[in-house]
Parts: C-alpha cells; structure tokens; sequence
C-alpha cells in the first residue's frame, strides 16, 4: 500500500507540527508515508531518521511561475504522482484543487478536510479531529525529532561542548519583525544567567536575514561574545545535532522553539504576537507572554514587555 500526506503549509514550524498526524497515518496502515510539502519547509533536513516518512515530494507553487502553479502546473503535478501509484492520500487542507489533482492522479481513497472550510481552522485541533473522524485515531501534539546517536556525539567533539556548563540555545531569530525580542532583553537574560550559573555558554540561532543579522551582531559585540557561538552560518540539518547537546532553548516563536522543543529539549517560546497554541502545543514548549497579558494572538506587539526575569525564573525551574 502506497499513501500520500499532503501538508501545504509553509515553513518549518507547519512541517513540525504536523509530524504526529503523518506519523499517526503510517502506523495505521503499518507503512512508511510520502509527503507533499513546500521546499522551505526544509523537511529533508530533520526527517530523514524519520523511519515513518518514505519520500518527500516538494510542491513547487507561489502563484507565479513556479512548476507547479496555474493550470498547466496542475497537470505537472498530476503527472508526477501518478507515478507513485498512491493508493491512499490524505490532505490537511480544505483545497478543492488537491482533491482534484489526487482524483485526477488516479487516487482511489481520498481522505481530506471538509472543503471551503478554510477561515479559522486551528491548526491542531483541525488536524486531530481529521483522523478521529476518518480513522478513529487520537494524536497526541508531542512532534518529535529522530537523531543518530553518532552524529550528537560528533557535534559535541567538534564544537567542544562541555557537558559541565550549562549550555544554552538561544534562537534569537524570527521570520516576522513583531516576533524578534530586541536584543537587549536577551542580554539581560544572559547576565542574569551567567551571574547565577558561572559557566555558560550561548548558541545563537538565527536565520540570515539582515534584520536577523543585526540581533546577533548585537550580542556578539557584548561582553558574552566569549561565551557564544553563532550557528548561522550552518546547515540546518548540522545544527539539529547541536541543539540536542543543549539542556535547555530559550526561543522566539520561531523555526527553533519548534525544532528544540521537537527535539525533547525543554523550550521557553517568547510569545510576542502570534496565538499561544503555536509555543505551546508541545509538552516541551513553555511560553512566556508579555506583562500586562492575559494571553497573546496575532497584534499583540508584546514584543517590548517580554520580560527577562520571568524568562530567567522561567529557566532555572526547569533546569533544576
């Protein structure tokens, strides 16, 4: 048996998210599932110990004139998954398009959300309530990332990760400008850190953006630059190794809170303007909201009253 999972979401945080419910899919069936998902989802970088993903399919589309937009790029697409043979597809959207390209790609069992019911879907109940009612599975939200063994223990040897610090990842990036807390309450964060623990050492985790750039450049020209390294500059996939030698994340609402917290370390996520459920979904995942908040959503801009004594309290509970 041969099953699709269609996940068009963008970005990282999606393609974790959904990881469970794809995972959940190939255990039913007792098989490995493919995915089609968006290339800057970047999942070939943390799934490939994923012994319940078979193969990624990347959806080429922007609506402009990637391979598969408009309707000569349906076709494209029809034509590639036939290939595959897929006896089964699952579609985590409510697209009357994907229903049409998998009917038209010889799919026998289409599985998907209700159609045109695209407002307001909550991103994890939607898909929870999905296989309950097609497959009567309960889904636990708990993503998890799968490493080799060697490749943490040559990550350690390599950037000389010294077990008896306290080694902190700190992604201090973000794709939107209201998600990024400016750097200096990150540094007071830090000193608070390092006051209490002494030896620490800071893992930057940032994406290339100037506007990212600029936060990391901040925090390397103070007086922890000694105390950083920056990940920048290395592949996703060589950076997944790294964060699992930390003991704890502390994370805007970014690619890494999710990919920490996925990789079983215990992440603090700086809500600042996007709804709660997405620093929280995660047993690992402990958000920390700004002050004067009951809770947070899209046009909170909070991202001035994230404090860093309740982030540093925050830490050193978990941590003990």
């Amino acid at each position: 048996m041969k099953i699709l999972a269609i996940q068009n979401r963008m970005g990282i945080g999606d393609m974790v998210i959904f990881l469970p419910f794809i995972e959940a899919i190939a255990k039913k069936f007792n098989t490995p599932v493919s995915i089609l998902v968006k290339k800057n989802s970047k999942a070939s970088h943390f799934i490939k110990n994923n012994k319940y993903i078979e193969n990624i399919i990347y959806l080429e589309r922007n609506n402009k004139k990637k391979r598969h937009d408009g309707f000569f790029g349906a076709f494209t697409l029809i034509k590639e998954l036939k290939t595959y043979k897929f006896d089964k597809v699952f579609i985590f959207n409510s697209s009357l398009r994907f229903n049409l390209i998998s009917k038209l790609a010889g799919i026998k069992k289409i599985y998907q959300y209700a159609l045109f019911e695209k407002k307001n879907q909550h991103i994890i109940n939607f898909a929870k309530n999905f296989l309950k009612k097609e497959l009567d599975l309960e889904v636990e939200s708990n993503p998890k990332i799968f490493l080799k063994d060697e490749d943490i223990k040559k990550a350690q040897k390599n950037l000389n990760i010294n077990t008896k610090q306290k080694n902190i990842l700190l992604g201090i990036g973000g794709s939107g400008e209201t998600k990024r807390i400016p750097p200096e309450i990150i540094l007071k964060f830090m000193e608070m850190s390092t006051n209490h623990y002494n030896d620490c050492k800071f893992f930057l985790a940032t994406g290339t953006k100037n506007e990212e750039q600029i936060i990391l450049k901040v925090i390397l020209n103070s007086k922890f630059k000694d105390k950083c390294i920056a990940l920048d500059k290395m592949e996703l996939s060589d950076t997944l190794p790294i964060i699992k030698n930390c003991d704890i994340a502390v994370c805007n609402d970014s690619s890494f809170s999710h990919l920490s917290a996925a990789l079983q370390i215990e992440t603090i996520v700086l809500m600042s303007d996007t709804p709660l459920i997405y620093g929280s979904y995660n047993s690992k995942m402990h958000p920390i909201i700004p002050d004067g908040e009951t809770t947070v959503t899209h046009d909170t801009l909070g991202k001035n009253k994230i404090n860093p004594e309740k982030i540093f309290e925050k830490l050193k509970i978990l941590l003990n």
